[in-house]
């Protein structure tokens, strides 16, 4: 079964940075597209951000562009995304899952990232 596990979250000022991370596992990682994507309190899913199997291709959205990168390492079936200039709208729960432009499955546990004054 595919399982994914997020982690790294926490709080934050406005402008401070993070640095998430996911393991996943139950699938073949080094040949799959890998996202994150995000849910803010009482809004659904938004993807965030994609890369591709060898990590050469990364995708984000237009809010996050610039202050976001995501990457990953195959040997070690895990995807980063780091965070920087927070802002409060990125307040949410992060999670990753399979799939480059659009999440297509494998939500598991993710971390909470809450930026406050």
């Amino acid at each position: 079964d595919v399982e994914t596990v997020a982690s790294g979250g926490g709080l934050t000022q406005p402008g401070g940075s993070l640095r998430l991370s996911c393991v996943a596992s139950g699938f073949g990682f080094s040949n799959t597209d890998m996202c994150w994507v995000r849910q803010a309190p009482g809004k659904g899913l938004e993807w965030v951000a994609g890369v591709s199997p060898s990590g050469q291709r990364t995708k984000y959205v237009d809010s996050v562009k610039g202050r976001f990168t995501v990457s990953r390492d195959n040997a070690k079936n895990t995807i980063h995304l780091e965070l920087n200039d927070l802002k409060i709208e990125d307040t949410a729960m992060y999670y990753c899952g399979l799939g480059y432009s659009k999440f297509v499955g494998g939500l598991g546990q993710g971390t909470q990232v809450t930026v406050s004054a």
